[in-house]
């Protein structure tokens, strides 16, 4: 399918942001640079009113406050999870459609996988910029349903899930922090620690009602974006508009493997290891034995089974100028 790109809106000065603060994420970065982020809003003419989160899920609760309130326009300042939150709690409230409202994120967290895809910067300037410049762009989103205390659960991914190893690796993540280890290589050192330790799994993968799977797994990666864990380009191949969720199935493997690969999983040619295949499909279920556990943007939820399915074009976000530049080419 053709990308779609949402018409670039008048700039409107009555508009009013909702801005939604994470002040822990990025190890506290998010409550130590809002008063300059603040300043920089402010400057840009962008009329706002903030909130800070308190407490995990509290986004998702101000999202449908504010929507209820009437608000349309929510900035997100924090990370991945935070923008998970929030995208969650568009799909929770019933007052209009959640592409009527639109997402922009201020990226203060430590992975910023989001806004590799749409080449939205770091700074804070520039993405303020892309803000109030306007380009939207609507993004599939997946229905995501799995068991969690032995219920079915659903919640909704913004980017990228993963399920065995790729959870495995948030969840020792979770165990460091909690340590009080931090950093941008948190993510690197709990890889490396859970590749030596983990323990293959039988899987079972249906792409469409299709068996197309059914042997020992590595690592699984379902995503509408390309990147997950602070830049390893795991689904090169995604097109975030396109209806179909993209699937990286990893065999097992040795850490030469990888080792000698490395640049692979960085630079967009992860498809030619010869342990890794490619799948796309607009519904995916896996069974294992025994349970593995699944992570969405980056966070720990519950364990198979899983069932993703895509939700065509659902969500509206803000995304860099030169982004709509490439698509339009």
């Amino acid at each position: 399918m053709e990308p779609q790109i949402v018409d670039r809106p008048t700039v409107d000065s009555g508009v009013k942001w909702f801005v939604i603060v994470n002040p822990v994420s990025g190890s506290g970065k998010g409550l130590d640079d809002f008063p300059l982020i603040s300043k920089l809003l402010r400057d840009n003419e962008i009329v706002c009113e903030a909130v800070f989160t308190e407490h995990k899920c509290h986004a998702t609760e101000l999202t449908v406050s504010a929507v209820t309130a009437g608000y349309r326009h929510i900035i997100v300042v924090g990370g991945d999870g935070t923008l998970h939150e929030v995208v969650n709690g568009l799909f929770i409230q019933q007052v209009v459609t959640p592409s009527d409202v639109t997402i922009a994120l201020i990226s203060v967290g430590t992975g910023n996988d989001w806004i590799r895809m749409y080449g939205l910067p770091k700074h804070y300037s520039s993405v303020i910029r892309a803000i109030k410049e306007g380009y939207t762009f609507l993004q599939d989103v997946a229905a995501v349903e799995y068991e969690e205390s032995r219920y079915r659960q659903t919640r909704y991914m913004a980017n990228v899930a993963g399920v065995g190893f790729d959870a495995a690796v948030i969840e020792r993540g979770q165990r460091m922090r909690s340590k009080g280890r931090s950093g941008a290589s948190l993510y690197i050192r709990a890889l490396i620690k859970t590749f030596f330790s983990y323990k293959h799994t039988g899987v079972k993968i249906w792409v469409d009602d299709r068996l197309v799977y059914n042997n020992l797994l590595f690592s699984l990666a379902i995503g509408v974006g390309k990147y997950n864990g602070g830049g390893i380009q795991q689904l090169p191949a995604a097109i975030a508009d396109d209806g179909l969720l993209d699937v990286t199935l990893i065999k097992p493997l040795h850490w030469w493997h990888i080792l000698f690969r490395l640049r692979r999983f960085f630079n967009g040619e992860i498809y030619s290891i010869g342990h890794v295949q490619h799948i796309q499909g607009s519904k995916i279920r896996i069974e294992s034995s025994p349970e593995i556990m699944l992570e969405v943007d980056g966070e720990l939820l519950g364990v198979t089974p899983v069932e993703f399915k895509v939700l065509h074009r659902a969500v509206k976000v803000v995304v860099n100028k030169s982004f709509i530049d490439k698509l339009a080419k």
